[in-house]
């Protein structure tokens, strides 16, 4: 009798999540045109109180916060959408899935607080089920293992003690000023990979293994991130009561890939974008930023306005597109010039049914080799078919990426079968979404610190030049690179502006 209530009992649920899910995406088509509608057309205003540049998660929520006040504010966005890297992608065969900023974690409050407030859901990730781990060691081959760390036992060892230093160290970090700690100039001297190979017994192996980490967190290898660049991103992974611990960045359970939101993830800049208005314009890249006259003036593509502020809420790389006459400090324009986008690509499989839960796994594989480094179960809840994820980045994107897409869904999809069997060979449907092809980004997901940039040029990080601020999730105190860090430093940025006006 339990067993039976609890299949009524999760069968209800998913009638209840795969319900919400549809009415989701027909909500977000209807919002999607409204929103277009609404800020693709018409004339700018010659004066407002604040301009924003961006409208992605930080600048939309910066301009929500200030309009709240009762002060003119204008959103400028260079693409014909809101979201910046957030974005969801159709599919044919129905549902929806995100091609950039899709999760969601605990101690995440923030961007939680704000999909609350627009009534926007989360369901859990798939989880159940055993992880499958393939190494190019014969000896070793497929291993199916439950827990975080793959059951290699030549790097066992060299992982959990590396972990635990890395967690040591990133808790000494502040997460304000990482600059400031007494050996950040020792650490952002080295990489990541650098300091891997002098602490550990199997280095290569080790390497491996923190790729199916920094690929998709980073899009990029670990020899090019600055040690005091990832300590900082570790101790970000939490909240002013929680202290950032890798474990919380990089897992599923209890980690920042726990979730996912109903409808897809874009809901949330098309749902502050609503609550805007006409106060966004789209296809309005900026050109030109210039202080004159106590004002400074912001010339877009489709004409100038001028602002007592301008909050800048680009990818760091988009800024350095703008010609600011003068007003960007040097110390500003060296961060900007010295972070760098990841390389990174979002590949998802479409299966008529998740054919790997019915044979007891989970859908989370990592791989030492091969196109799919890192694959996730990637179900929406909409729909009975299941879907596999992979994200190509770093040496790995360099690899395949530049590949013909025939021969790059080809080379996906054997990182599928490698991991969960033949049948992942033969997909109802393939998509992919390569953010480096994108225009106003570039790259993606995040932009990361080399040696030498963070603990030289990071003061410049938030700091206002003039009467220009900065928002973004790279200059995030917590969650940086994540939409909860988007979230923070909207508010930060909006904060800073209302004590000046």
């Amino acid at each position: 009798m339990l067993l039976t209530d609890d299949l009524m009992t999760m069968g209800r649920r998913g009638l209840v999540v795969g319900g919400a899910a549809t009415l989701g995406a027909l909500a977000t088509e209807a919002l999607e045109a409204e929103v277009n509608a609404a800020t693709l057309r018409g004339r700018l205003p010659r004066r407002v109180d604040v301009v924003v540049v961006g409208a992605g998660i930080a600048g939309l929520v910066a301009a929500e916060r200030i309009a709240r006040r009762g002060r003119s504010v204008l959103v400028v966005e260079a693409r014909t959408r809101v979201g910046g890297r957030v974005l969801h992608h159709d599919l044919r065969t129905g549902g929806r899935v995100e091609a950039g900023g899709a999760f969601i974690g605990p101690t995440q409050d923030h961007i939680r607080a704000l999909a609350d407030d627009l009534g926007v859901r989360t369901f859990k990730e798939h989880v159940a089920g055993k992880n499958v781990y393939v190494s190019s060691n014969p000896l070793l081959g497929r291993q199916e293992f439950t827990g975080t760390v793959p059951p290699d036992p030549t790097i066992l060892l060299d992982a959990a003690l590396a972990l635990t230093r890395l967690n040591s160290m990133a808790a000494e970090v502040p997460v304000d000023a990482p600059w400031a700690h007494p050996k950040a100039a020792e650490w952002d001297r080295t990489t990541l990979g650098a300091w891997l190979r002098s602490n550990t017994l199997n280095s290569r192996g080790i390497d491996n293994l923190i790729k199916s980490w920094t690929h998709p967190g980073f899009g990029a290898d670990p020899d090019q991130l600055s040690l005091l660049y990832v300590l900082h991103y570790i101790a970000c992974s939490g909240n002013e009561r929680t202290t950032g611990t890798f474990e919380r960045n990089s897992d599923t359970v209890g980690g920042a890939q726990e979730s996912r939101f109903v409808g897809g993830s874009q809901r949330i800049p098309l749902g502050l974008a609503r609550r805007l208005g006409d106060r966004v314009a789209l296809g309005a890249a900026v050109r030109r930023i210039e202080h004159r006259g106590g004002r400074v003036v912001v010339h877009t593509r489709r004409g100038p306005v001028s602002a007592r502020r301008v909050i800048v809420a680009a990818a760091p790389k988009q800024v350095l597109d703008i010609n600011f006459h003068g007003a960007l400090p040097a110390g500003r324009r060296a961060l900007l010039a010295g972070m760098q986008m990841g390389r990174l690509m979002k590949c998802d499989a479409v299966y008529e049914k998740p054919f790997w839960r019915d044979a007891g796994l989970s859908g989370f594989g990592i791989a030492d080799t091969g196109a799919v480094r890192v694959a996730f179960d990637n179900h929406v809840t909409s729909t009975g078919h299941g879907i596999l994820l992979a994200f190509v980045g770093g040496s790995t994107w360099r690899q395949y990426g530049t590949l013909s897409r025939a021969e790059r869904r080809r080379a996906v999809l054997e990182g599928f079968a490698s991991m969960f069997g033949d049948q992942a060979l033969r997909p109802i449907e393939y998509t992919e979404h390569d953010w480096t092809h994108e225009r106003w980004t570039r790259g993606g997901p995040v932009a990361f610190c080399p040696p030498g940039v963070l603990a030289t040029h990071g003061r410049h990080l938030r700091r206002p030049s003039g009467r220009i601020h900065w928002a973004g999730t790279e200059t995030s105190t917590y969650w940086t690179g994540y939409m909860d860090g988007a979230v923070r430093s909207g508010k930060r940025a909006a904060l800073e502006v209302l004590e000046k006006l």
